[in-house]
């Protein structure tokens, strides 16, 4: 689930905080990294205990038919029952290592806020992919799998108090959002009436992930200052404090790949930064970034200290 841009994002917030917070300390930000990357899968399980809660909800419409949008959304359909017993929300009911995670961890997430299933639940039961999924005859898991998938792509990704929720929840949720709802996407689009492997992956974050994200904070802390010096002479019109904080971070952070990580070809760090530059800083600064690691990298290269491993790593 987690991509190594994922992972620089987290290390560059990591850093970020270092330079900026008098409280903040190395061993502080390597806790924080590692428990950002874990909060990842706790997002992940939280979204689908939220599909469990709506199945949940679907199922207490049915008893309590005396509300008024109850009514409404389900005596008009000659199955009202059939999203209660979609076959996808039956299998997330029936996955014991999803259940059992959820117990474990003490997810009670919407439990606590169970306002957020409401609004979701009211925003599906009233929208024009559920209406035309209750009144088809078809019942079958490909069309189950498909209305769910319509739903959480449609309706409950972006859904703005959702998003605010979860901003508010947890400080790095809303960066990991994008990547978490993508990963769960797919999952639901491969489910097979004959699938028997559970939606959870395993809640463990990749040892080789962790520790290039723990490598890259650790080595762009303390090694700041040389990191400075391959770059600051390079920026003619620019003192190094008119560089924009973001942009001094992630061209150390460049720096740092293309002299201490020699699997990883120099094109790749290059691009890697650039799109993070793009999304994260000024408009203008993946221009300003591009040509400063240009050089540096051409110059490490040609002193030799540009020491890449394996076939294509230039």
């Amino acid at each position: 689930m987690l991509t190594r841009r994922h992972i620089r994002v987290k290390v560059m917030q990591g850093i970020y905080a270092l330079q900026h917070s008098k409280d903040s300390n190395l061993k502080d930000q390597e806790l924080f990294l590692q428990k950002s990357m874990a909060n990842m899968f706790t997002l992940y399980t939280s979204l689908l205990a939220l599909l469990l809660e709506l199945k949940a909800m679907a199922e207490n419409q049915l008893e309590v038919s005396s509300k008024k949008y109850i009514k409404e959304t389900t005596t008009n359909f000659k199955n009202p029952s059939k999203f209660a017993d979609n076959a996808v929300l039956k299998l997330l009911s029936e996955d014991s290592f999803l259940l059992e995670t959820i117990e474990s961890k003490k997810l009670k997430i919407w439990y606590l806020n169970p306002e957020y299933v409401k609004i979701l639940f009211k925003e599906i039961t009233t929208s024009e992919v559920y209406k035309i999924y209750m009144e088809s005859e078809e019942i079958s898991f490909d069309a189950d799998r498909d209305f769910i998938v319509e739903v959480f792509k449609n309706i409950i990704a972006p859904n703005d108090k959702l998003y605010e929720f979860l901003e508010d929840d947890q400080l790095t949720w809303i960066d990991d959002l994008p990547i978490v709802n993508t990963f769960l996407l797919k999952k639901l689009k491969k489910l097979t009436d004959y699938s028997t492997e559970s939606l959870l992956p395993a809640l463990k974050v990749d040892k080789e992930d962790l520790d290039f994200g723990l490598n890259l904070l650790r080595k762009c802390s303390l090694k700041s200052e040389e990191l400075i010096q391959q770059y600051v002479d390079k920026t003619a019109n620019w003192d190094k404090e008119r560089i924009a904080d973001l942009d001094a971070i992630l061209l150390q952070m460049a720096i740092c790949e293309f002299m201490n990580f020699p699997s990883i070809p120099v094109r790749v760090s290059l691009n890697e930064y650039l799109e993070i530059a793009k999304e994260y800083s000024s408009p203008k600064s993946s221009i300003f970034i591009n040509g400063i690691l240009d050089t540096v990298s051409n110059e490490l290269k040609e002193s030799g200290k540009l020491k890449k491993s394996g076939r294509g790593l230039l």
